[in-house]
């Protein structure tokens, strides 16, 4: 990964740094904008797009910059090129517009995300999205629809799906078959609300359903279909293994049954509690029994299962180097190579009676859970990026996973079409 760095210094050297638009001024986008705009040479958050101009502005002054307001598509290409932080309430209009090299969604929106990279991919910009919902609803089709265009779609690097993405090439690259890829959480209760979550959200300045969907497990669900569905895992159960387990990771080399594991070609898993965390690992053998005392001398242990590991995930810090991978050598940090095997699916939180609209993730109404794509598909079960804006036909009971017979879906979303299209797209 070094080697971009050396790439960043040339663009600085030549006056010719990436130019990145990006969508989405929350916590993490402010973050990213002051990250690239103080410490990263090469690059520069060329114009910023928010549906409240406010928050973006603030994202360029807090960095320390300037901006002009612009909201065609001209003016933004115009500020771009005479090297002006520009701020537009139009994301289609920063996509229309000149000189961007690269898209950056820090959206966390699924519908809204749905669109803004559809237009991207048909504008022939490259795409590094942080948005794991819609990555996991859709993303199969959006890669392929990439892929066709001649584009690159990638999750981001700092997010733990890509930090797993690269371990997992870094352990291929060993020789070694990875089995499980796993995130280390600290903290999970399936029916935390935002109204329990306010003070940690209010503490940190972020968005309470986002908070509130890291804590009842639909993120960790969301993060890991992604990286199942990069690298053609699967899911041991509904819901993943999802231990408790205060000891160190390397001690998970001991819970698994490793024919098992090799029955599936390998699992998505997450852990609670472990250390190092919040990092993640993945465990997996090596074929060559000639190997396994150099393993063993280099102190990963006997086997037949070996621990390696990331202790931390850096989130916006690490968007950067997946931008310029993307950009410069046409590497996708994660992106699903095929058709999706491993789903997000609702869950009742509480009991839920009939003509409910469901207030989607992070709310009141359900959590996610990761399922098989097989057994989505055979139960036409309702995937958790589907399920906001849905009216329930009927009273379901806590704990109850959804299925579309059970709701009327909202007219008019592109997320359904894009949905349908890759039914039919990756047939079971």
């Amino acid at each position: 990964m070094m080697i971009v760095d050396t790439a960043l210094r040339r663009r600085a050297e030549e006056g010719r740094p990436i130019r990145v638009g990006m969508v989405g001024a929350g916590y993490m986008g402010r973050g990213l904008v002051r990250h690239i705009s103080t410490s990263v040479a090469g690059m520069r958050v060329a114009a910023i797009s928010n549906r409240n101009p406010a928050h973006a502005e603030r994202a360029y002054t807090e960095a320390g910059l300037s901006p002009t307001r612009a909201d065609t598509a001209d003016g933004i290409s115009a500020a771009v090129a005479l090297g002006r932080p520009v701020v537009t309430e139009d994301a289609f209009a920063l996509i229309a517009a000149e000189g961007i090299d690269c898209l950056v969604d820090v959206t966390g929106a699924v519908e809204f995300g749905a669109q803004i990279t559809v237009a991207a991919i048909d504008r022939g910009l490259t795409v590094v999205t942080m948005n794991a919902e819609l990555d996991c609803t859709v993303g199969p089709l959006l890669a392929h629809r990439a892929r066709s265009a001649g584009v690159i779609l990638t999750g981001a690097d700092g997010d733990q799906p890509a930090v797993q993405a690269n371990l997992l090439r870094f352990v291929r690259g060993l020789g070694v078959t990875p089995l499980v890829a796993g995130n280390v959480k600290g903290f999970q209760d399936e029916y935390r609300t935002p109204t329990t979550q306010q003070p940690f959200a209010e503490r940190w300045g972020q968005n309470v359903h986002m908070i509130t969907s890291f804590t009842d497990g639909t993120k960790v669900s969301f993060e890991q279909a992604i990286v199942a569905n990069a690298f053609g895992f699967t899911v041991p159960r509904r819901g993943m293994y999802g231990r408790d387990h205060s000891g160190h990771i390397d001690e998970l080399t001991q819970m698994y049954d490793i024919d098992e594991l090799r029955a599936y070609g390998g699992i998505v898993d997450y852990v609670v509690g472990a250390k190092p965390a919040p990092g993640v690992y993945v465990l997996g053998t090596h074929d060559d029994p000639a190997q396994h005392p150099y393993l063993e001398l280099y102190k990963l242990g006997p086997g037949p299962l070996y621990s390696f590991y990331t202790p931390y995930h850096l989130c916006h810090f690490e968007v950067p180097n997946t931008v310029v991978r993307a950009v410069d050598f046409g590497d996708a940090a994660l992106t699903p190579p095929a058709g999706p095997h491993v789903d997000v699916v609702a869950t009742a939180k509480r009991d839920l009676p009939a003509g409910t609209t469901l207030d989607g993730i992070g709310g009141y109404d359900s959590y996610g859970v990761a399922e098989s794509h097989a057994v989505t598909r055979a139960d036409n079960l309702l995937p958790m990026g589907i399920s906001e804006g849905c009216v329930l036909r009927r009273a379901v009971a806590k704990d109850s996973v959804l299925g579309y017979a059970d709701v009327t879906l909202p007219p008019g979303r592109l997320v359904d079409v894009l949905r349908a299209e890759q039914d039919k797209q990756f047939p079971v």
